[in-house]
């Protein structure tokens, strides 16, 4: 190729060409060109330009239109970046990405590191990391294999001083918001799911102070935990401190329903504390009858219940359970009907309708239907009274109507 300019040199410390310029700013060699290359470099088995600074940049690039620095390889890398101390390659951007890899078939961006971290990405007011995928594989996948020696220099490498409850797959931490959050779009799929092909547990949650676990929803299970194990729950739940008052597991209904529902036996192998008072059972209501709570109830010829209306009633078949602050701790015979059921208490306290014009009454004093509809009076005639018997009374009433505490003991 024939030039302007021509320099030959066979010896390694002399060049071919040398331009020197001892202003503070100028330039040693500058290569212009209209259309094609501005300064080419070229070397069978060398490189093709080295380009070193004591103090400033190696080598610096500018483009206003297309990129400031191209590199390709046919077998190589088609750009490295070699630091002792340093970031081997660093990108900084304005307004676009700082690092663009990309690749046809390949990996867009790797990061390896023997000790240290192979990525990391760290934003001051957005995603550290995002990882998107438009294919039915992960947008983030985390693999953690781990194993004491690097598998790049053969030697023993340094183990994080971080928990990693033997290497995680991934580690997530937030000061202020969730560790990790899962959100799916899908009906068939959950926000967060935990496998584990080990026999190990699918999902683990710990916390110092507060829930381990967490799940609420608004139209589906907030936790949905299954198993196909012969000899492990499909979800296990522990109290780890002993002294702790607080339960292993706690079920809420805000509109104070059902908390929980349970298709098979259970077995409980310590005591069931009930907080509330009575053991109820839901009967049907015999339609135009009272069932206000505390109302006293008998049965009527069908398969209802209706409230009293005579003395002595031998068909009494207890109260209408929720009167006043007592609700019923534990109700028998639920089910779906278009009828109206109420709870009747059997056993336990309730708060009940009296009469007290039929005889003061007085604690201890036992009970019996009323002519009045739907109250209890006191028992004047045990005779009449064997086989009508409500309870006992737990509180007095001198006179008037009233509702008045009393222990269910139907006899």
């Amino acid at each position: 190729m024939a030039s302007n300019l021509s320099g030959d040199s066979a010896t390694n410390a002399v060049p071919a060409v040398k331009g020197t310029n001892t202003a503070s700013t100028g330039v040693g060699v500058e290569g212009v060109s209209d259309t094609g290359w501005g300064v080419h470099g070229h070397s069978k088995s060398g490189r093709g330009v080295v380009a070193s600074s004591e103090s400033d940049y190696g080598l610096r690039t500018h483009s206003k239109k297309s990129a400031g620095l191209r590199a390709s390889s046919d077998e190589g890398r088609g750009l490295e970046g070699w630091s002792t101390r340093a970031e081997g390659v660093h990108g900084i951007s304005e307004s676009g990405s700082g690092v663009w890899g990309f690749t046809k078939a390949g990996t867009g961006v790797v990061g390896t590191s023997d000790l240290g971290i192979g990525v990391l990405g760290e934003s001051t007011a957005n995603e550290g990391v995002r990882g998107v995928s438009h294919s039915p594989h992960a947008g983030v996948v985390g693999i953690n294999d781990s194993t004491r020696f690097s598998p790049r220099t053969g030697r023993e490498r340094q183990l994080s001083t971080r928990p990693s409850g033997e290497g995680p797959g991934g580690w997530f931490e937030s000061n202020e918001g969730e560790g990790v959050r899962g959100t799916s779009k899908n009906a068939n799929h959950g926000g967060v799911v935990g496998a584990n092909t080990g026999g190990g547990v699918g999902v683990y949650g710990t916390s110092d102070n507060g829930v381990g676990v967490w799940g609420t929803s608004v139209d589906n299970e907030g936790i949905h935990a299954a198993s196909t194990s012969r000899t492990t729950a499909a979800m296990a739940v522990y109290q780890l401190t002993a002294d702790s008052e607080h339960p292993a597991l706690y079920a809420k209904h805000a509109g104070h329903l059902a908390a929980a529902v349970f298709e098979g036996n259970v077995i409980v192998t310590g005591d069931i504390a009930l907080t509330n008072a009575d053991c109820a059972e839901d009967f049907d209501i015999a339609p135009g009858s009272s069932a206000e709570p505390g109302t006293v109830m008998v049965l009527d010829d069908g398969s209802n219940v209706r409230e009293s209306s005579r003395a002595y009633d031998k068909r009494v078949a207890g109260v209408i359970s929720g009167a006043g602050n007592f609700k019923p701790g534990l109700v028998l015979g639920k089910q779906q009907t278009q009828g109206d059921r109420k709870p009747i208490a059997l056993l336990g306290k309730v708060y009940c309708k009296v009469d007290a014009q039929f005889g003061p009454i007085e604690v201890g004093d036992l009970l019996t239907t009323s002519p009045t509809p739907g109250h209890a009076m006191r028992v004047d005639d045990p005779l009449r009274a064997f086989g009508a018997v409500i309870g006992k009374a737990l509180r007095p009433l001198t006179n008037g109507q009233g509702l008045v505490l009393i222990l269910i003991a139907l006899q």
